[in-house]
């Protein structure tokens, strides 16, 4: 993941965290001045810090990996691998360090020594997440050559106008090509390259650009990154991604912003409330009725790394609530950039599917009930990352790519092909078309069962089921705390309420996204598939945080502030929903500061903003003696950052919170 995250110079900052004693004689021969810098996710000031070393031919095994660490983290894992293969053989503690160098050899184009690094990694005995991922690689390792031979009669031709620098996510306005380009003064301290910004040039043809210009100096923010634009199809509204800002703003990481087109001019962008506050959510799209906007995040409960989300509009313009596509097209791998052609396919950026390097461009459209996702072959996808694709018309388009022989970091390429799209890409050995799946029919079920948290039956709850647009079931659950088999419809999201008296009334859902069987995998005429579901209840205890089972998570602040975010009102949203179940619960809300500034500011401010979400809530319609607001000041930090200690802004943020503790319970 932080390969495409560092692609779009908005990264998560790893901290290199090293073990104290036995390994304190590593750091003595690496400068401190480096090793600060890459602690800092400064990577380029760290390797232009340490590369002397290795000129010198006085690199230690610490300050390789260092360096090695810093390219694979920047985006430029091929430069990664000597360093990171000197710091194997020199036995530093990296347990994903074998794992790294297989990605970084696969990058070249080794894939003999990509698998040769696999099966060392997979003999460490990796966790299971881990693990999979390097199965998944290893298996995709062996399906490359016949992805090499799945070549296309699509021409490829770079772009006239491809600099030294940044430049890709083109997409079309007219006679112009609006991109991303890293434009801006400010240097982004990661990758040494200047902060992203969006940019405009003239079509001069097909194959060149003229000089490009600021997009729109509403939209331009000097020490932020933003890219990735996606317009609606009359070209009023623009949702893209920011993140990375020298300022603190309202979210660590990359979010999703909004502007509306005004006579010539766009808006002041505005924070989407679908954006999450603590992940990456970038590359958007829309659907070509404009009623779905597709984008990708590492957000939580995701199928690994960045998944690609999709959320409905409806008739005023609200966002309803994102949707993970499935694991059809999510992997433990990285989706990113969707692409929705006029044809309907869903065109997207893939490093877990099977590839031939790193990210490569994959379509998937639907086959009947089943959905096909295919590698659209070479020359399109080579040993680097290609991405960002938007067409031109059915036969041509752009694409964004850093493979050997470009420009700089990542160009833009120009693509023609002699058929439609719809004919894929004039592929000339297509794979063997798929055997129709006759009239076979699945039908699918749902086993609920009601339970502690331990996993115990909870027999004689009530619990309420619902579907979109119809009356909720009520249903009782037995002596071994199953509901009765409940039918599910491919489309299904239930929504389940429980109650029982003693117990927290609680919310959850089960949907059937991603859960679809593929009818030509099937074996019989007619199959039964029942899934199982369990809805957890827990009997509340005063000092109890109800986070989990409700799903609701501390909320943050920007620094110095109490106002109440946007991603901050969606948590106090489900606390207003959680006292309107659980009447006899009373909450303190506890709010909290990171250790900047002295004892007694820190104590008022946190003050402040326990009242500050106090008094959202009440405003909800939540009675004020059932809610308390409590500031703790700096006195329960959630990590190391105290005073004096420098902390990226990430582990600050993590200590501006306010959580949600039971504080009393009625009995009546």
């Amino acid at each position: 993941m932080s390969r495409l995250n560092s692609k779009l110079a908005w990264p998560f900052i790893i901290i290199l965290i090293i073990s104290i004693g036995s390994g304190c004689s590593l750091l003595q021969s690496v400068s401190q001045k480096g090793q600060n810098y890459f602690e800092r996710g400064e990577y380029e000031w760290a390797i232009q810090t340490l590369k002397p070393l290795a000129a010198k031919k006085a690199l230690d095994n610490q300050s390789a990996y260092i360096i090695g660490e810093s390219y694979r983290l920047s985006n430029r894992i091929s430069l990664a691998l000597p360093f990171l293969e000197k710091a194997l053989q020199a036995g530093i503690p990296d347990d994903l360090l074998a794992y790294h160098i297989a990605m970084a050899a696969k990058s070249t184009g080794d894939y003999t020594k990509a698998k040769s690094y696999l099966e060392k990694f997979l003999l460490s005995k990796p966790s299971r997440p881990n693990q999979i991922k390097a199965e998944m690689e290893l298996e995709n390792l062996s399906k490359i050559p016949e992805l090499l031979n799945q070549k296309s009669l699509v021409q490829v031709y770079p772009i006239v106008g491809n600099t030294a620098q940044t430049e890709f996510a083109p997409v079309l306005q007219g006679t112009n090509l609006l991109f991303t380009s890293s434009s801006k003064p400010l240097i982004y301290k990661n990758n040494g390259l200047p902060f992203l910004g969006l940019v405009s040039a003239p079509l001069k043809s097909d194959l060149e650009i003229g000089t490009p210009t600021l997009f729109s100096q509403k939209i331009y923010l000097e020490n932020a990154n933003d890219g990735t634009p996606a317009f609606t199809h009359d070209g009023k509204k623009m949702v893209f991604a920011r993140g990375n800002t020298g300022k603190k703003d309202a979210s660590p990481d990359v979010d999703l912003f909004i502007s509306t087109k005004i006579g010539d001019s766009w808006s002041a962008p505005e924070r989407l409330a679908i954006s999450d506050s603590i992940a990456w959510d970038g590359s958007p799209c829309f659907s070509t009725d404009d009623r779905t906007l597709y984008f990708s995040s590492n957000r939580r409960g995701g199928k690994g790394g960045l998944d690609l989300y999709r959320v409905n509009i409806d008739n005023s313009g609200r966002f309803g609530r994102p949707i993970n596509m499935g694991s059809t097209i999510n992997t433990p791998g990285d989706e990113a950039f969707p692409q929705v052609s006029d044809a309907g396919k869903l065109y997207f950026a893939s490093d877990g599917h099977p590839s031939i390097g790193g990210l490569d461009l994959f379509v998937a459209s639907r086959n009947e009930n089943e959905i096909v996702v295919e590698h659209l072959g070479a020359p399109i996808n080579s040993i680097g990352d290609d991405f960002a694709i938007c067409f031109a018309d059915s036969t041509s388009g752009y694409f964004s790519s850093n493979r050997p022989g470009g420009k700089g970091d990542d160009d833009i390429y120009y693509f023609k092909s002699p058929q439609a799209e719809n004919t894929w890409w004039g592929i000339e050995n297509p794979q063997k078309p798929k055997e129709s799946p006759g009239h076979k029919t699945i039908a699918y079920h749902l086993k609920s069962r009601v339970v502690n948290l331990e996993g115990k039956a909870i027999p004689g709850a009530s619990v309420s089921i619902k579907r979109d647009n119809e009356d909720a079931q009520v249903f009782s659950s037995d002596k071994q705390g199953y509901l009765p088999i409940f039918d599910l419809q491919e489309t299904d999201d239930l929504n389940f309420k429980g109650s029982k008296d003693s117990y927290l009334t609680v919310r959850n859902s089960f949907s059937m996204q991603g859960r679809i069987i593929p009818l030509n995998k099937l074996v019989k005429e007619q199959t039964d598939t029942t899934y199982t579901f369990e809805l957890a209840m827990d009997q509340p205890e005063v000092g109890q945080e109800i986070s989990q089972l409700y799903g609701i998570h501390s909320i943050y602040y920007n620094v110095n502030k109490s106002d109440i975010r946007p991603d901050a009102a969606e948590e106090l949203d489900k606390v207003v929903y959680f006292l309107n179940d659980n009447p006899q619960i009373n909450l303190e809300l506890g709010a909290h500061t990171d250790a900047r500034s002295t004892k007694a500011y820190n104590q008022k401010l946190s003050q402040e903003r326990a009242e500050s979400a106090v008094n959202y809530i009440i405003a909800k319609g939540i009675n004020p003696q059932r809610i308390k607001p409590k500031g703790y000041g700096e006195s329960q930090l959630l990590n190391g950052c105290v005073d004096g200690v420098d902390c990226p802004e990430e582990m600050h943020q993590q200590n501006r919170r306010t959580e949600f503790r039971i504080t009393q319970i009625k009995i009546d």
